[in-house]
């Protein structure tokens, strides 16, 4: 299995290094936004964020900032240094991590789109997608990890398409028209059944990104959202996600 963690720090540190900012004493603050403040007033309300499955944390790091998705939020006052010492074997502490790495990359315009869209930009968001995954790839059927009904809505009119989630209150239920699948068994399933795997970017602080990885290599892995920004900037992930900013 995949452990993509060592290397996505290392790349990070050495980003840091290169930029002086190691030694330099800086603050990181990452706050729990409310679900007002992180996506808006959208159309759907099964997005996690509305539904309160899920928070976002912000970090801020000299007026730049940088989001991730949790289910462990907390908030943390520190240094990189500081950051970069925490143990990664829970959410919360990988959720901080990544929203650092997000942020901190922003401040060195080293990527962009790191805050969540809001209100009805997830559906200008789920057309464009579709667009772009018929113009790129000549797929026909679609793996979707992460339960995002946007998407599930939009993409299931131009594909075939299975969904997993590893929310309880989803899986097993029929959303637009597609049944929620147990991501907890059968992910390595629906990639090897996919052209295209569109996968949450969530997964790089619950961990299953790792399993994303070696179950999808040698196909085509697009993951989505403002979390995995830094992630895939530092590791030369393929990423969409067009209205955040």
């Amino acid at each position: 299995m995949i452990d993509i963690y060592p290397y996505m720090i290392s790349k990070f540190k050495e980003i840091v290094e290169g930029a002086n900012l190691s030694k330099e004493h800086v603050i990181i603050r990452a706050r729990i936004l409310s679900p007002e403040e992180a996506i808006g007033s959208p159309k759907r309300k099964e997005f996690p964020l509305v539904k309160g499955n899920e928070k976002m944390i912000e970090a801020e790091f000299k007026n730049s900032f940088g989001q991730a998705f949790t289910d462990e939020p907390s908030n943390f006052r520190g240094t990189i240094e500081d950051i970069l010492s925490l143990s990664l074997n829970n959410n919360k502490n990988r959720a901080i991590l990544i929203a650092t790495i997000n942020a901190v990359l922003r401040y060195l315009n080293l990527i962009s789109n790191t805050r969540h869209c809001k209100n009805d930009e997830p559906e200008i968001c789920s057309e464009e997608l579709a667009k772009y995954i018929k113009e790129r790839y000549n797929a026909k059927r679609l793996g979707i990890i992460g339960f995002q009904p946007a998407f599930v809505d939009h993409l299931s009119k131009y594909f075939e398409v299975r969904v997993t989630d590893l929310n309880p209150e989803n899986i097993g239920k029929i959303k637009y028209g597609v049944l929620i699948e147990d991501g907890h068994s059968l992910t390595k399933d629906i990639i090897d059944w996919a052209d295209v795997i569109l996968a949450t970017g969530s997964s790089i602080v619950n961990a299953t990104i790792n399993e994303i990885l070696s179950y999808g290599r040698g196909k085509n892995v697009i993951f989505y959202g403002v979390t995995i920004a830094g992630p895939a900037y530092l590791l030369n992930l393929d990423r969409w996600c067009s209205q955040s900013i």
